[in-house]
C-alpha cells in the first residue's frame, strides 16, 4: 500500500493547487513552524507572526476539506527545529513510503530538499507550484547570451502571452508602459481612503516566539495584528484595491508622504509571496475591473500596477533562478562598510531615513520607492556591505522572501550586480527624495546644501559615490551628464571632504 507523505513550505499556501482536488486516506501533507526558518536572518516579529497564521489557516482549510494534515507548531514535543529532521522523523515513524514536495523558490531549501532526497531509501517526487507565470528556465533562456536582462523587453513578452491590456498583437492605446504618468508627487490628503485590514489576535503567537527564543525586530500590536492570513481576507484586498485604490494608484505609486503608509499601494504582496493569490488571477481582476470602470479610471492606473506584477516580480523570480548561487556573492563595487546602527531603530537626523526605517519596524512595510530610493539609495551612496543590505531587507519586510528581495535588493537597490538587472545605479541626491515627498520638510539637514553642518548628506555622498566609482561607470551612457556636471562643479575637494566626514559617523548622521 503506497503511503505518501507530501511537503507543504510556508510561502506554498495555493490552495487552488491540483494537489488539492481529491482527498486521499492515504496521502499526508505535513506544515511545519521550525527555527530553522524564523533564524536564519533576524526576522520582523509581523513577519514570523503572518506566516504562522496564515500557515496555521491554510492547514485548517485542508482539513476542513478532508485532507490528512500533520501540523507541527514550533513548540511541538516532537518538533526538531529542522525541516529535513522533522521530514526524517515523520518518514519513519509513520512508515511513509513516498515524499513529494512542491518546488521551492528560495536556492537554500532548494538544494537542502534535494539534498535530502537523495539520502531517502523511499520515492520521491517534485511537482510546480502552479503558481508563477513563467517556469524557472525562461528568463535565463529568453535572454541567453544578453549581459543585461532587460525587464521591458520580457514584460512586453508577458502581455503578449497572457493577452493582458492587448488588442491584438499591440497595446491597448498603442503604448507599452506609462513609467512617465507614475512619478507624482502626493498633495492631497483628502484623497487618502483607509486600508483594509483584519484586526485579529495575535497574542498566542507572539508569546509562543518569544518563549521559545526567537529573536526578532520590529513591533506589533500584538492583540490588531491586520495583514489578510487568509486567502478570502486576500481576495477582499484585492476587491478593495480595485474598488477605492486604483483610480489613483498609478499617478502616485512613485510618491512618499509621511501622512500615509500605504497610499493607493495594494497590501497583496503578502498574499502574494505566500500564494494565497495568484498573479494571474490578480492581474486579470485588475484588468476586468478597468474594462469596467474606464469613465473613472485612466489606464495608466492600471498599466503601472500590472507591469510590477507580470513585469518586475516575474522578472525578479527568472533572473535570480538564472543567476543562483553567483548571485548572492556579487559585490561590484566592492562596498565592505558595516550597516549603520540606526537601520535597527530608525534613530537618525535624516527624516527621510528615520520616517522609512521607522515605518518598516512599526508596519514590516514600505514600498518599492522607499526601498529603493531612500534607505537603499543611502546604503549604496555610504557604501554598504551588500551582504549586509540583504539580510536587513529580507529580515524587516513581510513579504521578503530571498527570490524576490536579493533580486532588487543586490541587483536594483544596490547595483551589486554590475549591471544584470538595472542598467545603471539608482542613486539620488536630495533633489529626487524632496521631488517625490514631504520627507525634506522639517528635516535637521538642508536639502539645498552640499556642505556645512547641516548639509544634507544624500548631497555630498551623491558626489562622492560617482567620484570614488569614475572608473566602473564614466563609460555607462546613461551615466554620462553625471560626470559632465561633476567635471564643472566647484567646491569638488570640499563635497569630497563633507562625504568623508559622514562616512566616518554614519552612526552620528
Amino acid at each position: 500500500m503506497s503511503k505518501t507523505l507530501r511537503l507543504i513550505l510556508g510561502d506554498q499556501l495555493n490552495i487552488q493547487h491540483s494537489w488539492f482536488e481529491k482527498t486521499n486516506p492515504d496521502m499526508t501533507y505535513v506544515m511545519m513552524e521550525i527555527k530553522q526558518e524564523t533564524g536564519y536572518v533576524r526576522h520582523h516579529i509581523q513577519k514570523v507572526v503572518g506566516f504562522f497564521l496564515a500557515m496555521r489557516n491554510f492547514a485548517n482549510s485542508l482539513q476542513n476539506q478532508g485532507h490528512q494534515v500533520t501540523y507541527l507548531n514550533l513548540d511541538h514535543p516532537d518538533n526538531t527545529q529542522s525541516l529535513t529532521g522533522n521530514l526524517s522523523f515523520l518518514i519513519e515513524k509513520e512508515n511513509f513510503n513516498r515524499f513529494e514536495y512542491l518546488l521551492p523558490d528560495e536556492f537554500r531549501l532548494d538544494k537542502q530538499i534535494q539534498e535530502f532526497t537523495e539520502t531517502l531509501s523511499i520515492s520521491s517526487q517534485f511537482f510546480d507550484s502552479e503558481h508563477f507565470l513563467t517556469t524557472r528556465e525562461f528568463l535565463g533562456v529568453f535572454f541567453k547570451g544578453k549581459k543585461t536582462f532587460l525587464m521591458e523587453t520580457f514584460y512586453r513578452e508577458m502581455r503578449r502571452k497572457y493577452n493582458i491590456l492587448m488588442e491584438g498583437s499591440d497595446p491597448l492605446t498603442g503604448k507599452w508602459n506609462y513609467d512617465q504618468d507614475n512619478r507624482n508627487k502626493f498633495r492631497d490628503p483628502l484623497l487618502l481612503k483607509a486600508p483594509k485590514v483584519f484586526p485579529k489576535n495575535a497574542s498566542e503567537i507572539v508569546g509562543l516566539v518569544q518563549t521559545m527564543g526567537v529573536e526578532t525586530i520590529g513591533s506589533i500590536d500584538e492583540k490588531n495584528f491586520d495583514w489578510p492570513v487568509t486567502r478570502e481576507e486576500s481576495l477582499q484586498v484585492l476587491d478593495y484595491f480595485c474598488e477605492k485604490l486604483l483610480d489613483s494608484f498609478g499617478e502616485y505609486q512613485d510618491s512618499m508622504y509621511t501622512g500615509d503608509a500605504f497610499l493607493f499601494h495594494s497590501r497583496l504582496s503578502f498574499s502574494l509571496n505566500t500564494k494565497m493569490l495568484s498573479p494571474l488571477e490578480v492581474v486579470e481582476k485588475v484588468e476586468q475591473y478597468w474594462f469596467a470602470n474606464q469613465d473613472r479610471i485612466n489606464i495608466a492606473q492600471v498599466e503601472g500596477f500590472i507591469r510590477q506584477i507580470i513585469g518586475w516580480r516575474e522578472y525578479m523570480r527568472g533572473v535570480y533562478w538564472a543567476k543562483m548561487p553567483e548571485y548572492a556573492t556579487l559585490n561590484f563595487f566592492g562596498h565592505e562598510r558595516k550597516l549603520p546602527e540606526f537601520y535597527w531603530t530608525g534613530k537618525t537626523k535624516m527624516n527621510c531615513m528615520r520616517h522609512s526605517i521607522g515605518q518598516s519596524l512599526e508596519k514590516s512595510y514600505a514600498h518599492h520607492i522607499q526601498r529603493l530610493m531612500v534607505t537603499g539609495n543611502f546604503a549604496l551612496l555610504a557604501g554598504i556591505d551588500p551582504d549586509e543590505v540583504d539580510r536587513w531587507y529580507l529580515g524587516i519586510y513581510i513579504d521578503a522572501i530571498e527570490w524576490v528581495e536579493i533580486t532588487n535588493t543586490r541587483g536594483m537597490s544596490q547595483f551589486a550586480d554590475g549591471g544584470i538587472v538595472g542598467t545603471k545605479p539608482y542613486v539620488s541626491s536630495a533633489n529626487y527624495i524632496d521631488k517625490m515627498s514631504d520627507y525634506c520638510k522639517g528635516c535637521h539637514y538642508n536639502k539645498n546644501l552640499k556642505i556645512g553642518e547641516n548639509a544634507c548628506p544624500f548631497n555630498s555622498l551623491y558626489w562622492h559615490f560617482y567620484d570614488r566609482n569614475e572608473d566602473k561607470l564614466a563609460k555607462n551612457p546613461r551615466i554620462g551628464m553625471a560626470y559632465k556636471t561633476w567635471e564643472k562643479m566647484k567646491d569638488k575637494s570640499k563635497i569630497l571632504e563633507q562625504a568623508e566626514k559622514y562616512l566616518e559617523k554614519l552612526d552620528g548622521l
